[in-house]
């Protein structure tokens, strides 16, 4: 089954993902030499449509295993492809163990974990406040953090703005570490990684897409 998942990602980012971006969009990486190539890494984006996940598999030079909420599986076109991606479900509303335990499987056996740290998309392309899961597995595995801007994305939204071919644009920043503790992580601490995690995504953006992480926004 890990190999069908392996093969149907590597084949629709090279088939549909990729062409769909050439044709209908200005695609543009900026600092895609930050990407380690091997080891653990949690991959954190801004999120404005559905196509982000497979417009970051096109752009981030590793296979990325997405973390995504679990209404999107019941979803009669959405859940094929975020299963054939080999994404798994979190559930928003509780502390969700068992994805927990998978995204800290995902880490162990050195693979990069996908994951938008605002939980949905954002219908008014501003970045929202983060949820602290992201946080959380960065702290308890030791993981770097590859934090990554997009734009231009939200423009996909209409037959109109398929047709202007908009530039969409992913900003891959430096990877850094939060620090890892043995014991209880405090609210403290997550609320703290939390929001240097947000930031450097924030950073990764233009100014009007940096919404409540953007001039003297939450701190």
């Amino acid at each position: 089954m890990r190999l069908f998942y392996v093969l149907f990602y590597h084949l629709g980012t090279a088939l549909i993902a990729k062409p769909f971006l050439v044709l209908f969009t200005r695609w543009r990486i900026i600092g895609k030499e930050h990407c380690p190539q091997e080891g653990p890494l949690i991959v954190v984006a801004n999120h404005l449509h559905l196509f982000d996940p497979p417009l970051l598999g096109a752009s981030v030079s590793r296979r990325i295993v997405f973390m995504a909420k679990e209404e999107v599986f019941r979803h009669p076109f959405e859940g094929p492809l975020v299963r054939g991606y080999g994404a798994f479900p979190v559930r928003r509303a509780i502390l969700d163990r068992e994805a927990l335990r998978r995204a800290e499987q995902v880490l162990a056996e050195g693979l990069a974990l996908g994951m938008f740290p605002e939980g949905t998309r954002s219908k008014a392309a501003q970045l929202q406040p983060g949820l602290s899961g992201a946080a959380l597995l960065a702290i308890r595995s030791g993981a770097p953090i590859l934090p990554v801007g997009i734009s231009g994305t939200d423009r996909l939204k209409s037959i109109s703005g398929l047709l202007s071919r908009p530039t969409v644009m992913v900003n891959i920043g430096p990877p850094f570490h939060v620090s890892q503790r043995d014991g209880r992580v405090t609210k403290a601490q997550l609320t703290a990684a939390t929001d240097l995690m947000m930031r450097r995504i924030a950073e990764l953006l233009p100014e009007g897409y940096r919404g409540v992480y953007g001039g003297n926004g939450i701190s």
